[in-house]
């Protein structure tokens, strides 16, 4: 399975990529950055030219302005223009060729090399690198939930209370590092190709941007059994419950919802909710600019990190000095939980500079 050879990105490689890197004394494929241009090109045109006109027609939340979406615009206009290709470039593409060549490292190992019928059946094959990829993430972003110097990371994502099509990129850099790291070592160990790699991307990214969308419909009854889709996941970024306090731990896949039915973590049948994050040190984000967003991350990291109970399973806020404390949702008045955490409920929004 291949896309190097389809005429838009041979194209695109040939005349407007290949020059400069000829120019330039480069030996980079040229191929590969042409598919690389032309996925960034269709996310974007589908993020901006439906996603972002079906939130005005069919929102699932009214808004009376949209001043906090326009941070994750930047972020995703970051991330798919310059970050994650940087990264990619001196990262991901360096550890996919290990042993050689991206094509050598496929044969030596892998499903391909494991399981030789494959070779004639691509798209077979392509299924079960999904399933493997998705699965992966399922159990990475649980993770993400459960160790406290993770969510320290992760919180920035979630700390959004206008969710939205452009959310899905909004996050810690340093999270994203790990993640990419994850999953890529696991399509490494799988054989997966780097074109095949950056189709399931795309996958998951165009079904995120698509299930932060804050419209009303999703898959249908049944297909969001198997799919992902806003109303599903709006759930996982509600904002605790405290009569339900464990409500919120819920829905988690990426792509594919099965995992959660299948792992007990689903959640079906709630009306719309809030979403956003009650811990007040983390709500903070929504009044903060990028670079200010990355630090307090860090800040929240490097005190879950130092802490015996950044590495103990369970939910926890953080102080004002950026240290885990644990959470009683059940108790307002329990010790060392801040009351708007306990309650559930935001603070009073900052204001921006």
């Amino acid at each position: 399975m291949t896309v190097h050879g389809w005429a838009p990105v041979v194209w695109l490689a040939d005349h407007v990529v290949a020059p400069p890197l000829h120019h330039l004394g480069r030996h980079d494929d040229p191929y590969a950055i042409a598919v690389a241009l032309l996925l960034t090109a269709l996310q974007l045109a589908l993020i901006a030219g439906v996603f972002r006109p079906l939130e005005s027609l069919w929102p699932a939340e009214h808004w009376h302005e949209r001043r906090l979406t326009r941070i994750d615009r930047t972020y995703t206009l970051l991330m798919l223009l310059g970050l994650f290709p940087l990264f990619s470039y001196l990262m991901l593409a360096p550890l996919a060729t290990l042993d050689g060549t991206a094509e050598t490292a496929s044969a030596a190992y892998g499903l391909r090399h494991w399981v030789p019928w494959f070779q004639d059946h691509p798209w077979i094959l392509f299924v079960i690198y999904y399933l493997l990829y998705d699965l992966v993430y399922y159990w990475m972003h649980r993770a993400q939930h459960a160790i406290p110097w993770w969510w320290a990371l992760h919180s920035l994502h979630h700390s959004q209370r206008q969710l939205n099509c452009w959310s899905n990129d909004r996050g810690s850099w340093l999270d994203g590092m790990l993640q990419s790291f994850i999953l890529a070592g696991v399509g490494l160990l799988a054989g997966v190709e780097v074109d095949e790699f950056a189709a399931l991307m795309l996958i998951g990214e165009l079904v995120q941007n698509y299930s932060h969308t804050n419209v009303r419909f999703g898959f249908g009854r049944w297909g969001s059994r198997v799919l992902v889709d806003p109303a599903f996941h709006r759930l996982h970024h509600m904002i605790v419950d405290p009569a339900r306090p464990g409500l919120h731990d819920c829905n988690f896949g990426q792509v594919l919802a099965f995992w959660d039915i299948l792992f007990g973590t689903a959640l079906y049948g709630e009306p719309v909710r809030p979403t956003g994050v009650a811990d007040p040190v983390v709500d903070a984000d929504n009044g903060r600019g990028v670079i200010a967003m990355q630090w307090h991350a860090v800040r929240r990291f490097w005190g879950a990190v130092r802490h015996p109970l950044g590495w103990k399973l369970g939910p926890v806020a953080f102080s004002e000095n950026c240290e885990p404390i644990p959470v009683q949702h059940q108790s307002p008045s329990a010790a060392g939980a801040p009351a708007a955490v306990a309650r559930g409920a935001h603070p009073p929004p900052p204001t921006e500079d």
